[in-house]
């Protein structure tokens, strides 16, 4: 480990050791690595992509106008960023942390796979969503069953914010139960990305509490006070989601409207699923639901206008995910965003404040 070597030459500087230094070391690490490099990045995808991201033929348009030609997969940067952020400052011991690093490569993978159909046929449809959730099922699996039964003692309880008592043992079903979360989770965020800075926005708050709540259900003292489950070794995690809050901002700085840069699937979807995982991993997920609230909406708003639509005809909204029925009801782009920044920001308070109601 990088801050093993570090602290054999600086012995006295026994502060490398806390995970709150190392965290605030990958966040800074992470964040410069996507703001220097992301503008040399942009060109090499330019280079490869020379119609930019598929632009839906159905949707707004101005977005044909305004994002025809801007280069996609900007997501692989991200999660190099998180990675060897995470391999430089976390303790590699973890199986944690390298669960969350498996689930952000097999998801990414995912996501560049379709990204790269899309490009290839010019076509913003990608690999079929049948070809899609099958895969996501898999790695999903693959990431939950180390987590789940290979800890001492096994921990298949469901838990519920500010009912203390309210706890469900899921048995078996724990695993389908994880595996809904993580791909639900990929696929919401995956939904929520369709303006710029729209879904790395609402990515940054969650972390951000997730972050907390990954330390203090790491440490017995504070899980103790919170009345939360306590897993051992879960702080190391808050290294993790640093990384990912760095590498976020870094990539915002390109992202805001108008975006020189797209994180496509390749980053929608490997972040989503590793939110989603680290809420499995906590045991706070219906705690997640609330704070990435955001993309419960966009989730809920689509599936609601599929459902509407097929039994009467009609539209419940004038397009969905809601953002864009939004734009169609005269919003600027902007000003969708930050409104949606704005209420992320809310829940993810709404729900760090629920932490302590039991």
């Amino acid at each position: 480990m990088f801050f093993n070597i570090i602290h054999s030459i600086f012995s006295q500087y026994n502060v490398i050791h806390y995970t709150t230094f190392r965290s605030i070391c990958a966040f800074f690490t992470s964040f410069l690595i996507v703001f220097i490099l992301m503008p040399r990045f942009i060109l090499f995808l330019k280079s490869r992509q020379s119609e930019g991201q598929p632009i839906r033929d159905d949707g707004p348009q101005s977005h044909l106008k305004t994002k025809t030609g801007t280069p996609t997969m900007g997501g692989a940067l991200i999660i190099s960023s998180v990675i060897f952020c995470s391999i430089v400052w976390g303790d590699l011991s973890n199986k944690y942390l390298w669960l969350c690093i498996s689930v952000m490569l097999g998801f990414g993978a995912i996501g560049a796979f379709d990204d790269y159909k899309k490009l290839s046929k010019h076509d913003y449809h990608g690999i079929s969503p049948k070809t899609k959730f099958i895969l996501q099922i898999i790695i999903s699996v693959c990431c939950c069953l180390p987590t789940i039964y290979c800890s001492t003692p096994v921990d298949t309880m469901l838990y519920f914010p500010v009912f203390k008592n309210w706890i469900i043992d899921l048995s078996w079903f724990v695993i389908p139960w994880a595996v809904l979360v993580i791909t639900g989770s990929s696929n919401a965020v995956n939904i929520t990305d369709g303006l710029d800075g729209l879904a790395i926005g609402s990515v940054i708050t969650t972390a951000i509490c997730f972050t907390f709540i990954c330390y203090f259900a790491g440490h017995l003292n504070f899980a103790d006070y919170l009345n939360i489950k306590y897993i051992d070794g879960l702080s190391e995690v808050c290294v993790f989601l640093s990384s990912i809050i760095g590498s976020s901002l870094g990539f915002l700085w390109y992202n805001v409207p108008p975006a020189k840069v797209f994180m496509g699937d390749t980053g929608s979807i490997s972040i989503g699923a590793v939110l989603g995982f680290i809420s499995v991993i906590s045991k706070h997920e219906f705690l997640y639901a609330i704070i990435g609230g955001v993309f419960v909406i966009e989730t809920i708003s689509d599936v609601l206008q599929v459902s509407y639509y097929k039994k009467t005809h009609k539209r419940l909204f004038k397009m969905a995910p809601i953002h864009h029925h939004f734009e169609k009801l005269g919003w600027s782009e902007p000003t969708i965003v930050f409104r949606f920044w704005i209420i992320s920001v809310i829940l993810g308070v709404l729900g760090m404040s629920l932490l302590k109601i039991r």
